[in-house]
């Protein structure tokens, strides 16, 4: 059984020192810059054991952030799920890539680029998977601006 979500978060910092991490809402708030410690940490620790990743979203919050959402579970010790955020400025959408932790984060993180614009570095393939090569923008953006189709 996992434990309260501020014992999580506790560990982790006692586990990667200088790693700065919040609780918001039943989710841990991780930095950007501190993403794939605190991903591998959750995996590989025998405490938690997170193997899986079962979700993995964007969510626009304007004019100032996209956060990107990762939901953790274990299979092998059938817990979960534990919520990760990472809030990212509008203007710097860059996170690493978790597909080095978790090889199922490969098309949820090129649907994130690709109707959101959160750019995944190390990502061994980002593309679009949704709309075509061409198209222009991040319609699920709210700022989103939509062509009229009866123009």
């Amino acid at each position: 059984m996992l434990p309260p979500v501020e014992e999580i978060k506790t560990h982790l910092e006692g586990l990667l020192p200088g790693v700065a991490l919040t609780v918001e809402g039943g989710a841990i708030i991780v930095p950007p810059g501190q993403l794939l410690s605190v991903c591998r940490t959750l995996k590989d620790s025998e405490r938690f054991r997170l193997d899986y990743l079962s979700n993995l979203a964007a969510a626009d919050y304007p004019p100032e952030r996209i956060e990107v959402v990762y939901h953790l579970c274990s299979m092998a010790q059938k817990h979960g799920p534990v919520t990760l955020k990472v809030k990212l400025p509008r203007e710097n959408t860059a996170v690493a890539s978790v597909v080095p932790v978790w090889r199922g984060a490969e098309f949820q993180e090129r649907e994130a680029y690709d109707l959101y614009g959160v750019k995944f570095e190390g990502h061994p393939d980002l593309r679009r998977i949704l709309m075509w090569d061409e198209f222009e923008g991040y319609p699920m953006r709210k700022d989103y601006k939509h062509e009229d189709q009866d123009a």
